[in-house]
């Protein structure tokens, strides 16, 4: 029962990166688009591709990092191989990746799941936060540009209703605000029951592995270092998306300013819980390049190709990785993985 519930969650977060593909490019013109990626100049993608490998491997480093710094050391070579079978898992299981690159890590070095999971949350902390300040800096930049598009474009007419009458927006706030204390008072009143639980104490037990590897920061020695390669990694992801914009005749004049918007909101399609952000990077990234004047055939055309060839790249960088561990671990990685995602609370 539990494998067909996994199928059926698959199956429709697939559903989801379909539905939202045919969004992306219904009503278009499918020959424009093919001519705009047959047209494109693709000496910049192959920068971009370049750049990409080199962002990898200083996120690895920065990985290997956080694993010395949690007390459980690690070679380079395995923790960078983990983590690109990791990124080839994110290809096919939604957000399964983390689970298993950590779990190729035990295998291969002996580091613990749980805070191999904790290292995966502080980096998703940082991403998270270092994201946030790019959409912050992006709206500061442009948010003139952004709200004239969204209430003439989006909202129409109805954006001066909805100023006007503030009373719906306020309820559902208030409402919400007391189920959450309600939660939390229910949480609270029976906690002496919870920890009578088996499985409660073994997730208590599991988040604090994870808190161990979430720490690991605080105890670098080399903060520095690891803030550098925080830096260099976004800067990759940056030029990835702003030297693109030269393969296309209809984006060639676009300013940093649009590839950082570009970056921000690919950057949120691609951690939306669907197969490698297919469908969500798509509809985001054409949405943006709309708002700066591209039409929506080339903003397809753009993110389809910068898409398509990072997923290849990680195919092919992600293969070479699997195929290393494999050849040192006779092992079945990914048995062990499914494993852990049916039961993750025993990992050790």
């Amino acid at each position: 029962m539990k494998r067909f519930f996994t199928i059926v969650k698959y199956a429709l977060l697939l559903t989801v990166s379909a539905a939202l593909m045919w969004y992306a490019v219904r009503g278009q013109d499918l020959a424009s688009i093919g001519h705009y990626i047959a047209t494109a100049n693709y000496f910049w993608l192959a920068i971009t591709l370049t750049l990409s490998v080199l962002g990898y491997f200083s996120r690895a480093y920065r990985w290997q990092m956080q694993l010395n710094a949690s007390q459980t050391p690690a070679a380079y070579w395995p923790v960078y191989h983990a983590m690109m079978v990791g990124y080839l898992a994110n290809l096919v299981l939604p957000r399964m990746g983390e689970v298993i690159r950590c779990s190729v890590l035990r295998r291969t070095s002996g580091v613990p799941v749980q805070v191999g999971l904790g290292t995966v949350v502080t980096e998703r902390v940082i991403d998270v936060l270092v994201l946030l300040s790019l959409l912050s800096t992006v709206l500061l930049l442009d948010f003139n540009t952004f709200w004239d598009f969204v209430t003439q474009n989006v909202l129409g007419g109805r954006y001066d209703t909805v100023a006007r009458n503030r009373t719906p927006l306020l309820i559902a706030a208030v409402i919400g605000g007391v189920l959450l204390l309600t939660a939390g008072y229910a949480l609270f009143r029976n906690l002496e029951r919870l920890r009578q639980n088996t499985f409660f104490n073994k997730g208590v037990l599991f988040v604090k592995g994870l808190l161990a590897g979430a720490f690991s920061v605080l105890k670098m020695e080399r903060k520095g270092v690891f803030l550098l390669h925080t830096v260099f990694t976004w800067a990759v992801y940056y030029l990835m998306d702003y030297l693109a914009f030269f393969c296309f005749r209809d984006t060639y004049n676009l300013d940093m300013r649009a590839g950082l918007a570009v970056l921000t909101f690919g950057a949120f399609g691609m951690a939306a819980p669907v197969a490698g952000g297919i469908g969500p990077f798509h509809v985001l990234v054409q949405g943006v390049l709309l708002v700066y004047g591209v039409s929506k055939e080339a903003g397809i055309a753009y993110a389809l190709v910068v898409h398509g060839a990072q997923t290849l790249l990680v195919v092919l960088m992600g293969g070479i990785s699997f195929v290393a561990v494999a050849a040192a671990d006779k092992g079945s990685v990914l048995s062990e993985a499914e494993a852990l995602v049916d039961e993750p609370l025993t990992s050790e």
